[in-house]
């Protein structure tokens, strides 16, 4: 049987990767190749990640003498840097066939920054970079062009994919609060406070309407300045959810929001999709490889807070609207991001690198 070292993050690590490799852990790619997951990197003190890289390390050296293939996440330097450690060896030493698969957020911090040429050994050094979309496929390549790059969607989640389990397309009475979810870091790349003052334009005249944000950050920012605004009491903040709580988030909302500035295709949206939400958000990343304006989504540019009020808006006054983009998200789950769909595709990547 062939076989694949899987280097990434933890599995208790908060964040898209590790979303991403538990998602390809469900496939039957990650059987049929006897995939191992190999740890480099988890949330606490610097000799709780020293400890885990050292581990994670030892046991890639121990696995790749039998591997075939090393399927390599990562994102921003930092994680680039530790994954250098781990690339060396293959490269140079064991002769591997070697994946790299990019989930940053800017070109700007990543290949045209200072790191540029870490990020260009990686890339041109290995037999296959794997993207998250074709807007990054075209940034790569402009930078490398020797490196052989592909496209692999993140999949939105199989135990909800195409279920429309949101409020959008619920024929029951509805609850007395009606809730705009935002999931995700809240920080300033993702666009927090733009929703909060996108809001606070219309909040007066949607008292039952409110925005809830699922996520951990600058919270107190955040509620400081929904206080400012005014509408402290139509903003919910639930911290960092998972499991049982992050499900209960999705399926009490009636419409997602994700007002960020730069991605490289946003889990909390396939999150969304997967429980057929009707999407807000911005054009950036992938989000242009399937976006229709009015169609699938709306649409609004990053930092644009009058129109995305205007998207909120249109999106709480118009339940057909609401229910034809919830259509459209229960869509997106069952075809072009279906968990299935890309488990497959990775397996022809691994299929194709190895032979």
């Amino acid at each position: 049987m062939k076989k694949v070292l899987i280097v990434a993050t933890s599995r208790k690590t908060r964040g898209g990767v590790t979303s991403v490799v538990k998602a390809h852990e469900q496939g039957q790619q990650w059987k049929d190749y006897g995939c191992v997951w190999v740890e480099t990197h988890i949330d606490g003190n610097f000799l709780v990640k020293l400890w885990l890289l050292i581990k994670g390390f030892c046991l890639f050296l121990f696995k790749l003498p039998s591997c075939d293939l090393v399927h390599i996440h990562t994102s921003e330097p930092p994680s680039a840097l530790r994954k250098r450690i781990f690339f060396m060896p293959v490269a140079r030493l064991f002769r591997k066939k070697v994946i790299v698969h990019f989930h940053s957020f800017s070109p700007e911090t990543t290949i045209r920054s200072k790191y540029r040429s870490l990020y260009k050994y990686l890339f041109e050094k290995s037999d296959m970079v794997v993207v998250l979309s074709e807007y990054w496929k075209n940034e790569v390549s402009r930078e490398f062009p020797h490196a052989n790059v592909k496209v692999l969607y993140n999949p939105c989640l199989a135990e909800v994919s195409g279920m429309a389990v949101g409020y959008a397309n619920y024929n029951g009475p509805l609850p007395e609060k009606l809730s705009i979810l935002y999931a995700g870091t809240v920080n300033q790349r993702k666009g927090y406070a733009d929703m909060i003052k996108a809001f606070a334009k219309v909040a007066a005249d949607y008292p039952k309407w409110q925005i809830v944000f699922a996520g951990n950050g600058e919270i107190e920012h955040g509620q400081l300045l929904a206080k400012q605004l005014g509408i402290e009491k139509q903003t919910v903040w639930l911290g960092w959810v998972s499991g049982v709580e992050k499900d209960k988030a999705f399926r009490d909302s009636m419409i997602f929001c994700l007002p960020s500035y730069a991605e490289g295709f946003p889990m909390s949206v396939l999150d969304a999709w997967s429980y057929g939400l009707p999407v807000i958000t911005t054009p950036v990343g992938g989000i242009p490889d399937v976006a229709v304006d009015g169609e699938n989504m709306l649409l609004f540019n990053p930092g644009d807070v009058d129109s995305l009020a205007g998207c909120m808006k249109q999106m709480m006054d118009d339940e057909m609207l609401r229910k034809k983009i919830s259509n459209a998200s229960v869509e997106f789950s069952k075809t072009t991001f279906n968990i299935d769909t890309i488990n497959r595709q990775l397996g022809d990547l691994y299929k194709m690198v190895i032979n």
